[in-house]
């Protein structure tokens, strides 16, 4: 599919005088050194990434220095947008990334007083994602690539949530571990051979676990986004209330069926007690989400130990929840979660890994890099 970079390059123009234009960072087409050669920064000794982010309802740009190092990020958030109608409308989704990505583009520029020719490289999420999202950031990513002649890579989201944990520690990290993804729309377990070399080991046969917990949410009458609503309920519930049984997957110990879960809790709060206990919707929390993170656990462990790792990295919004890791800091695994700023989807992580990326396959094809839905890793 092919772009042209001029037509979106064109909306970051204003009327201001030239110097001004500088001055912000902002493109003069009119001025012919923008579409000089490619260089690298060898001069300068460091290679300045731009990330860009709009798989689902977060439009995010950021500043990556050699894939580590980050000077700014800048996210726009739609969950008022989405709140209404307790999740995701793709369609309006796709609406209010049109409004926002340049926006936080020009803002992840101002944030780290860098101008958009200081870009050394630009890496944009290509997948997995809703199909009109992917499109805009991509598209985004292609007309800047285009008008200042830059190096464009495409990144896997998925791969890209795994690599912030990376970007959150200093040690140094032994391979072969374990890759566990949890997020709303993915629950995986990877053997991680090398950084872009990955074994699918299990993962859902039916709801991501972030989804599982919106679902959850929704059937106690609670709002969107629904993980921090039933993870602050759940500290002041009891966990052994209800007794619920997560999903087994018969001959594939690795992995995980959410939906059984989200059908017993359903039942449960269709009982009378409901109406009579002011507890029971924390108890159902604290029962629903030690069930499910407890089943999450055990899976990790025995994979851990039948595939000889010491260590485990996480990624996903879900890695945000604090049960979820003081329940993994009893375990004898070297655990590395993602900062907290780095869990959801952000454009930090999709910048860090680009800079890998590029290093290791160099630049994506510039017209033919398209967006897709599912990208397996492997």
């Amino acid at each position: 599919m092919q772009f042209s970079g001029r037509v979106l390059i064109s909306c970051l123009i204003t009327n201001k005088e030239l110097k001004k234009k500088k001055q912000e960072g902002l493109l003069f087409l009119e001025e012919k050194k923008f579409f000089s050669t490619i260089i690298l920064p060898l001069g300068k000794g460091f290679m300045l990434v731009l990330g860009i982010e709009s798989t689902c309802d977060e439009t995010a740009a950021a500043l990556v220095v050699d894939g580590k190092k980050i000077l700014s990020q800048s996210i726009a958030s739609q969950i008022d947008l989405h709140d209404i109608y307790g999740g995701v409308v793709p369609e309006l989704a796709c609406r209010r990334h049109i409004d926002a990505i340049l926006p936080v583009i020009k803002d992840c520029l101002n944030q780290a007083n860098q101008l958009v020719t200081d870009i050394d490289l630009i890496a944009v999420a290509n997948g997995p994602g809703l199909i009109g999202a992917l499109l805009i950031g991509l598209h985004a990513a292609k007309g800047l690539a285009f008008a200042l002649n830059k190096p464009l890579v495409g990144v896997n989201h998925i791969e890209a949530h795994l690599y912030a944990s990376l970007m959150s520690t200093h040690k140094e990290i032994v391979f072969p571990c374990l890759g566990v993804v949890l997020s709303g729309g993915h629950t995986a377990l990877l053997l991680i051979k090398e950084l872009g070399h990955y074994e699918l080991i299990g993962q859902t046969v039916d709801d991501a676990i972030g989804e599982a917990f919106d679902k959850v949410a929704k059937l106690l009458s609670l709002p969107y986004p629904g993980g921090p609503k039933i993870e602050e309920l759940a500290k002041q519930g009891d966990p052994y209330r209800f007794k619920l049984k997560a999903g087994q997957v018969k001959g594939r110990p690795f992995d995980f069926s959410f939906s059984g879960l989200k059908t017993a809790v359903m039942y449960t709060a269709k009982s009378a007690e409901r109406d009579n206990n002011p507890h029971f919707c924390v108890d159902l929390s604290a029962s629903f989400q030690k069930t499910a993170f407890e089943d999450i656990y055990n899976k990790t462990v025995a994979a851990a130990l039948h595939y000889g790792c010491q260590t485990a990295i996480f990624g996903g919004g879900v890695t945000n929840n604090r049960y979820l890791r003081s329940l993994f800091s009893t375990s004898s695994l070297e655990c590395h979660f993602p900062h907290f700023d780095l869990t959801l989807d952000n454009a930090a992580m999709i910048a860090g890994l680009g800079y890998h990326t590029y290093l290791k396959r160099g630049p994506s094809d510039l017209l033919n890099l398209e967006a897709q839905t599912r990208i397996p890793l492997s």
